[in-house]
């Protein structure tokens, strides 16, 4: 009677143990994940707004589509204007001229390291593509224009993109998306950013 007491009493043992290692465990697998996983989203992230901002240098606003962010990032050109002489100078008595000269952008994409062909997919996201908008808005009585590109913790996150793991961190929510822009203000800051 006595060894099946022991056993009994050994196998609840070793249950506390499990139960007390998973609990430990869990939280410091999940926070390792989640830092991981949102390091690669935000490096993508910082990489397609370099590339908008590129884009709009050219065109002059943001590109609405990766298709069209990546075909005049390719085809298109830089112009480079050098002013000849000093407008600002008062004592400046000469002409002042302007040349221009072309770069091909794809020139300056390839120097930053980019790769266009894979920049809409989300790390860790199983061939997602990120949330792209942009657009013209009127702001304080002032046409501008505005981008927003991001994609749900949810879509990068596996396993972890449940609600239950925000027991382990008080900001987290898996339905709030990791972005850069708004739609409702000429804003290119990452909500990452803070």
């Amino acid at each position: 009677m006595r060894l099946i007491i022991n056993l009994v009493l050994l196998v609840i043992v070793a249950v506390l143990v499990w139960m007390l290692y998973s609990s430990i465990r869990e939280p410091i697998a999940f926070n390792a994940e989640k830092q991981k996983r949102e390091d690669a989203v935000v490096a993508k992230l910082t990489q397609i707004r370099t590339t908008q901002e590129l884009f709009r240098s050219i065109k002059g606003g943001f590109s609405p589509t990766f298709d069209s962010l990546s075909y005049v990032l390719k085809n298109d050109r830089f112009a480079i204007i050098k002013v000849n002489g000093d407008p600002d100078d008062p004592n400046f008595t000469g002409v002042i001229t302007y040349d221009t000269s072309y770069s091909p952008a794809i020139d300056s994409i390839k120097a930053l390291g980019i790769n266009l062909d894979s920049l809409p997919y989300v790390p860790y996201g199983n061939g997602a593509v990120f949330n792209i908008q942009a657009d013209t808005i009127t702001y304080q009585s002032t046409n501008v224009n505005v981008v927003e590109v991001g994609i749900p913790r949810k879509v990068f996150m596996g396993s972890y993109g449940d609600i239950r793991f925000a027991r382990y961190d008080q900001n987290y929510d898996p339905n709030k998306p990791i972005k850069f822009g708004n739609m409702n203000a000429p804003n290119l800051a990452g909500n990452w950013e803070r």
